[in-house]
């Protein structure tokens, strides 16, 4: 048996050999038109008697060579088998991931089933073909990923598998993916080379609605919200609406309006795009904005009812006085063209960008508007539809207090607990200041004192709105003595001036009344001198 293994070897090595020399005399000198039929009908052949199928994945494709995004996907999925299963790995730095991402080396190969058909993944590298002699250095060959199997599971891999692959490697990636606080750049610097409508920094906000102080049962509908909006892609196409939701945060400033999106973006694990209305010049950079806004984001504009006049009605400067300054000062004249000219955003503009056609460019996107004022915004502009939940941030409650004692002093309860929540009862604090006097600000400083700090700052708030109270009454009282004064005054004039023709009526006829009597005076005077002169003749 031995020597028999031992003759078949060499035959086994010479065949191989001719075999080899058989194909590089082939590509060597056969014509090339020829080759080609001749290569597609041996692998042709060779389908019939071989039972697997492979699926190459690309990792460029594209005319300008970009990274493909479903082999970027595919690697995401691959990264927990290749991370158990291959014996050579690769450590890769993902762009926007939080760690380092473990894939396949060159020529590694992992397996997978899928609904009890057994796969294998392969990685693969082509290598570059190059001249002899460069300048440049050498370039990196052509990675791609290969996707074997049986081809009696053709139908089920094509359409089930892949898809399974490409949604659990988008959860993969989603997963480890650090998310991003966006701010939009002026429309001035987008036309620079490698220019981007938005910049980005690695968003690390800790806040979660474990931490947030708000009443449980209100926080518990919130939550609920963003987790039926997050898995509602089927239901909105259903209805025929854009998957979107608007959020109306509004309160007093301290009131956790800011804390809120941070925690909803840790919730819903999207980037947090910060749209800063004044750098927007006009409705059509507005509308560019939306449509470079990726899925799985939340688009935020802060202070609202600050950001622009959104009535419509712009208030005109004096423009030509101002165009003659400027004609008559040189410095501002070298100066105007850098000066910005002021956002011409409408409430048109900005209702089109919320809820118009434009709006549905893209999906799973929430808006989130804030404001210290409600009643500020145009009633257009917060309706249902375009704001669907409007959420009350107000000041600090007892639930809202326990929460905050949880986090910053680790306390479920205290024997000063009852004198604090009278007190939150009685007067209004944010659950900025009263986290403000529960943070220890010393080693030494203990709860003890943190809560006794507190019910000081309670008490004095309470004197504070007392005081405040009983000056806005007497302000009240002054004002609406004042205003009944004016009143009286007001009457009494009117009064008088009832009573002026009357009494200027009253003085013509007394004034007439002494004319006549002293007419008929100067007659009786007149006669009785008549009747002595005759008298005297």
């Amino acid at each position: 048996m031995m020597m028999m293994m031992g003759e078949m070897w060499p035959q086994l090595g010479s065949v191989i050999a001719s075999a080899m020399f058989a194909y590089a005399m082939f590509q060597q000198y056969f014509p090339y038109q020829l080759r080609g039929p001749i290569e597609k009908y041996t692998q042709k052949l060779f389908g019939y008697v071989y039972p697997y199928i492979h699926i190459s994945f690309d990792e460029y494709s594209g005319e300008w060579r970009t990274r493909s995004e479903l082999f970027t996907t595919i690697q995401s999925y691959l990264s927990t088998k290749s991370s158990t299963e291959a014996k050579r790995l690769k450590a890769q730095d993902v762009k926007d991931s939080k760690s380092l991402v473990l894939t396949m080396d060159d020529n590694e190969e992992v397996t997978d089933e899928f609904q009890g058909i057994k796969l294998w993944w392969a990685s693969r590298k082509n290598a570059p073909i190059q001249s002899s002699f460069s300048f440049y250095p050498r370039s990196d060959g052509k990675r791609h990923y290969k996707l074997t199997f049986h081809r009696r599971h053709r139908d089920i891999i094509t359409g089930s598998y892949l898809d399974h692959v490409r949604k659990q490697g988008k959860a993969i990636a989603v997963s480890n993916r650090q998310r991003k606080l966006y701010i939009n750049n002026p429309a001035e610097n987008w036309s620079y080379y490698k220019a981007t409508k938005w910049s980005a920094v690695v968003f690390e906000h800790p806040a979660t609605f474990e931490t947030i102080a708000m009443e449980p049962k209100k926080k518990e509908e919130i939550v609920n919200d963003l987790i039926k909006f997050s898995k509602g892609k089927d239901y909105y196409a259903k209805i025929g609406k854009a998957w979107k939701r608007g959020y109306l945060l509004y309160g007093p400033p301290g009131t956790g309006k800011s804390t809120m999106i941070a925690a909803m973006s840790n919730l819903m694990n999207y980037d947090v795009y910060d749209l800063e209305l004044t750098t927007v010049k006009n409705n059509t950079e507005l509308r560019k904005l939306l449509i470079e806004t990726p899925n799985r984001a939340i688009i935020v504009i802060e202070d609202i009812d600050c950001s622009l006049d959104l009535t419509g009605q712009r208030k005109k400067k004096k423009e030509k006085d101002d165009e003659d300054k400027e004609e008559k000062d040189p410095i501002k004249k070298m100066r105007g063209g850098e000066e910005r000219k002021p956002s011409e955003v409408t409430l048109s503009g900005l209702l089109n960008f919320i809820d118009g056609i434009w709006s549905a460019c893209g999906g799973e996107r929430i808006i989130v508007f804030t404001t210290n004022y409600v009643d500020k915004l145009d009633p257009a502009l917060i309706r249902r539809g375009r704001m669907d939940k409007h959420i009350e941030l107000s000041y600090c409650c007892y639930e809202a207090f326990k929460v905050l004692a949880r986090n910053y002093l680790d306390l479920e309860s205290h024997e000063l607990f009852g004198t604090i929540e009278r007190l939150l009862g009685e007067t209004n604090m944010t659950p900025a200041d009263v986290a403000e006097n529960l943070m220890p600000k010393s080693d030494i400083e203990g709860a003890d004192s943190c809560l006794k700090a507190l019910i000081e700052a309670l008490e004095t708030a309470k004197e504070e709105a007392r005081v405040k109270a009983e000056e806005e009454v007497k302000l009240k009282a002054e004002e609406e003595a004042k205003l009944k004064a004016e009143k009286e005054a007001k009457l009494k004039e009117e009064e008088e001036a009832k009573l002026k023709p009357e009494k200027e009526e009253k003085e013509k006829v007394e004034s007439a009344k002494e004319e006549v009597k002293c007419k008929l005076c100067n007659g009786t005077s007149a006669k009785q001198d008549g009747k002595e002169n005759g008298d005297n003749h």
